[in-house]
């Protein structure tokens, strides 16, 4: 009978097991402690290759952002960023502007910025960023304003220094603009919910399960 319940028991470490470990990236806040093995980061401002809807105050927005990663931004990174903007292709952090990611970029659908690290080694070799200046909402084409760019400008550039998405909807790296890069949305939201059903169903799963057994076994 002991053999039974123990069988039971690793069953339910099985099932649980691949839970637990999506639950654990749930809310994955940093990618890297230290994703830069160098100090300062360049940047590159792409202001050549514009899009028709750009707007010459976009690069502002970006500069302001920049200062508040360099003043601490959220928060949530293990060391100061120091950043110089260069007149280079080869910068570390290379930011350019597309008309619209979905239709220029073939990022996935309603994603308003977009930045790919190339690692090597554990550490950031270099991130291009994309960044929308506008959506369509229906047939309407809705141009950003300097407030939603320089939100984007924030986010994308927390990626660029290790971030990953947050939960908290008052964190910059909250995705606001749908920004789905790895984050399962689904779990993102009811992730914690989902956990305690599962929890939940495997529960009365062994439950009944080992009731059936005994009560056959006292037959």
């Amino acid at each position: 009978m002991h053999g039974i319940i123990l069988s039971f028991v690793l069953l339910l470490i099985i099932l649980v097991l691949p839970i637990l470990s999506t639950a654990s990236e749930l809310n994955p806040e940093r990618l890297s402690d230290q994703p830069w093995d160098h100090s300062p980061i360049t940047v590159y401002i792409d202001n050549k290759s514009l899009p028709l809807h750009y707007s010459p105050t976009y690069y502002t927005q970006i500069e302001a952002a920049l200062e508040y990663w360099g003043e601490g931004g959220n928060g949530k990174l293990n060391y100061t960023p120091v950043f110089e903007i260069v007149d280079s292709e080869k910068a570390d952090i290379r930011i350019r502007w597309v008309e619209n990611l979905e239709k220029n970029a073939s990022a996935p659908s309603e994603v308003a910025g977009y930045s790919t690290p190339w690692i090597d080694n554990g550490r950031f070799v270099r991130v291009d960023m994309l960044l929308g200046v506008g959506d369509y909402k229906g047939t309407e084409w809705i141009q950003y304003d300097d407030e939603t760019m320089l939100v984007l400008a924030k986010h994308e550039l927390g990626h660029a220094l290790g971030l990953e998405h947050s939960n908290d909807k008052q964190d910059i790296m909250y995705p606001d603009y749908k920004q789905k890069d790895n984050v399962n949305s689904l779990m993102s939201e009811y992730g914690s919910l989902l956990l305690v059903a599962a929890y939940a169903a495997l529960a009365i799963i062994v439950f009944f399960a080992v009731s059936w057994l005994l009560r056959k076994t006292k037959r």
